[in-house]
């Protein structure tokens, strides 16, 4: 258990760094001075470009609603906690929180799956560097939202459960 708990902080603490780390190299790597060869395109690829622009849009769009409406749930969410008469106003707050979370962290999935269509048609290095970098930071982005999200239900979970074992200590 020790070793197990010891290998999860590792983790914790040599990801992100990790993550940082590859992204800083990835921003300071330098190819626009490189010589470019840029082929002509075939007609085939110039479609798949056209088709495979529209998919990525459509990702966005959907990021962008997911987001929206996310917001938009957790605004109306908040606003019917504060005009009731519930003494659980801050467990409520938190969940709210909770639930924004995991919102954005789908619309995050999305744009991430937009930027690799869009360079997944005769991408040049550049494409794919830029692609790295914003892959690395979304998953940073991501990781640190995903392990807030698990710390948040983590401590909901006993909250809940101390006004059951009290109530139980009560009774006995």
């Amino acid at each position: 258990m020790k070793q197990e708990r010891f290998f999860e902080s590792l983790i914790n603490l040599f990801l992100p760094l990790g993550l940082i780390f590859g992204l800083v190299l990835l921003l300071s790597l330098n190819v626009e001075g490189a010589a470019s060869t840029e082929s002509v395109a075939s007609p085939l690829e110039s479609w798949l470009k056209v088709i495979v622009g529209y998919l990525a849009a459509g990702a966005e769009i959907a990021a962008a609603i997911v987001i929206g409406l996310g917001i938009i749930r957790g605004i109306w969410d908040y606003l019917r906690q504060v005009f009731s008469r519930s003494r659980r106003h801050v467990d409520a707050t938190e969940g709210i929180r909770l639930k924004l979370g995991r919102v954005l962290a789908l619309g995050l999935e999305f744009t991430v799956a937009s930027d690799i269509l869009r360079t997944a048609v005769a991408p040049t290095r550049q494409d794919i560097l830029n692609l790295g970098a914003i892959v690395l930071l979304r998953t940073l982005l991501n990781y640190f939202l995903e392990r807030e999200i698990k710390q948040g239900e983590q401590s909901r979970r006993t909250d809940e459960q101390e006004p059951l074992k009290n109530e139980h200590t009560l009774r006995s």
